[in-house]
């Protein structure tokens, strides 16, 4: 443990470090999906047909929606699009070139490197689907190894389990609850809050990689080995 000339316990010395870049705003092709700048003329229509079918309960851990009509989506979408900070993606299937989820980088801090992955809204085509580890994965591929970032977060409601477990499929360390962290639809939201930082982020990279490799699935698509496995 360094100590400084008072004899206090200090962090280690971060050498060379500058203030990061922010993310890019440009299309991030993977092998199943891509990740386009979100567009509401380009991406609304396919959306709202990939979204609809899941349902009012999407949107239970959001801090907004459900929407009743096309147009209150398209009207959403439009005071989005243009953020800086959230930066939104739309995730783009290969196979049918639509629009079947979006997602964020958000809370950007630039000065110390620390940035989130949020605003995850996947349609039912993607959940469970080697395009959501994909499109997460891109987000942390440009994060960590283009960017140099040194954290990213992922926080939820502490009710919502498919997120956290999907936090820590990922990778993503649990560090604790905020208690009464925020009001949403009217009700409170105890946060849970996670990470995955640059030193653990090639160990989980080689995972993903080797998970969503086309050798780890049969004929039918299912997985051979689960990522838990790498």
């Amino acid at each position: 443990m360094p100590m400084n000339e008072f004899g206090q316990p200090i962090g280690p010395a971060v050498s060379d470090w500058t203030r990061r870049e922010h993310p890019s705003h440009r299309v991030i092709v993977g092998r199943y999906c891509s990740l386009d700048p979100l567009d509401v003329g380009a991406h609304a229509a396919g959306l709202w047909q990939s979204l609809s079918p899941a349902g009012p309960s999407l949107w239970t851990y959001m801090g907004v929606g459900p929407f009743d009509r096309l147009e209150d989506f398209r009207e959403y979408l439009s005071g989005i699009e243009e953020s800086r900070d959230p930066l939104y993606f739309a995730v783009v299937d290969h196979l049918t070139r639509r629009a079947v989820g979006f997602l964020s980088l958000m809370r950007i801090d630039r000065d110390n490197g620390v940035i989130e992955i949020g605003w995850v809204t996947f349609s039912p085509r993607m959940q469970r689907t080697r395009m959501s580890t994909e499109a997460h994965a891109l987000l942390l591929s440009h994060v960590f190894d283009e960017l140099h970032y040194r954290r990213c977060e992922w926080k939820c409601d502490s009710l919502n389990a498919p997120s956290q477990a999907a936090a820590r499929r990922l990778g993503f360390e649990f560090e604790g609850v905020f208690s009464h962290a925020v009001v949403y639809k009217g009700r409170n939201r105890d946060t849970a809050w996670f990470s995955l930082t640059e030193d653990r982020w090639p160990a989980r990279k080689r995972a993903i990689d080797a998970w969503l490799s086309p050798q780890n699935f049969d004929t039918l698509g299912l997985q051979k080995r689960p990522l838990g496995s790498y």
